[in-house]
């Protein structure tokens, strides 16, 4: 490519085509933006286990809050619900009920709360460096996913040794693709409330409360059925609710070792993949605005 001189005497800067180029933070394509997030998996893994341990430093105990965390709420709702109201009277194992709820409902708490604030969270990162912004909502749900799967193999060993002890069946295979599944629930309603989160900061404080008042929906220390089953309308709402699909699919294939309705299996994947598509999209039309913060 042949320089050319300006009046001044100095040589131009060769002209380069702009083919292919976007500016900084402009939304590029879903399949181009779907690309260049699975390029930069190893970032997202190895941001997510960078925040984990950074996180169980700090602690004199570390990586045991992974699990004591977990068995205190389950010790408090036992308390309350269990010893206090009795509701353990009406629930076949209630303690292992209990075990399961709690800890699979703080796994989708803990990926709905870290995500609605991982854009700002992420600010710092955003202003140094040009990425999928969606990697931030996704690493969120990675991290909690990291911590989540130790902590089901203490609630097996403690459904094993806490009686009265259930019989393990082949069912108990059924746990990981209701983990996969509910996995694929968080990722999509992180990234939704990933953009809402970063439109509306004080969502970030609601989240705790409303997860709270979804804890009390999804039968984590009852049971709906029971409850409600004089009230059919109220009993489909709450059978709607995706968490109780995917406590009630773990409690019959670990705990009970029975087969789950279809419609159980049919609901936790259209809520999966749903939320999926829906969140996802949602938070990749809006990837021109989070470097605005």
């Amino acid at each position: 490519m042949s320089e050319t001189k300006n009046p001044l005497g100095l040589v131009s800067i060769p002209s380069v085509s702009s083919e292919g180029l976007v500016p900084v933070g402009r939304r590029v394509g879903l399949r181009s933006y779907l690309s260049a997030l699975w390029e930069r998996r190893h970032f997202i893994i190895a941001e997510s286990r960078a925040k984990m341990s950074g996180s169980t430093r700090q602690n004199i105990l570390g990586y045991g809050w992974l699990f004591i965390n977990p068995l205190l709420s389950v010790l408090a709702f036992w308390f309350i619900f269990g010893f206090i109201l009795g509701t353990s009277k009406s629930v076949d194992n209630f303690i292992g009920y209990l075990v399961i709820g709690v800890f699979f409902f703080q796994y989708t708490s803990r990926s709905v709360t870290g995500g609605t604030g991982s854009i700002r969270a992420g600010a710092s990162m955003i202003k140094g460096f040009q990425f999928p912004r969606a990697a931030l909502p996704i690493s969120t749900v990675v991290r909690n996913f990291l911590d989540f799967i130790p902590s089901v193999v203490v609630m097996v060993i403690l459904l094993i040794l806490i009686p009265p002890a259930e019989e393990i069946t082949w069912r108990i295979a059924l746990v990981a693709p209701v983990v996969i599944l509910q996995t694929i629930f968080n990722v999509g309603i992180a990234c939704f409330l990933a953009r809402i989160g970063h439109k509306i900061p004080d969502v970030v404080n609601l989240m705790s409360i409303l997860t709270r008042f979804w804890l009390y929906g999804s039968g984590v220390f009852f049971v709906i059925d029971d409850k409600l089953a004089n009230q059919p309308e109220l009993l489909t709402i709450m059978r709607a609710n995706p968490m109780y699909s995917y406590l009630e699919l773990t409690r019959n294939s670990l705990l009970y070792g029975v087969d789950s309705p279809w419609w159980m299996w049919a609901s936790a994947i259209v809520w999966a993949f749903g939320m999926l598509a829906l969140g996802f999209l949602y938070f990749w039309r809006g990837e021109e605005s989070y470097g605005r913060l």
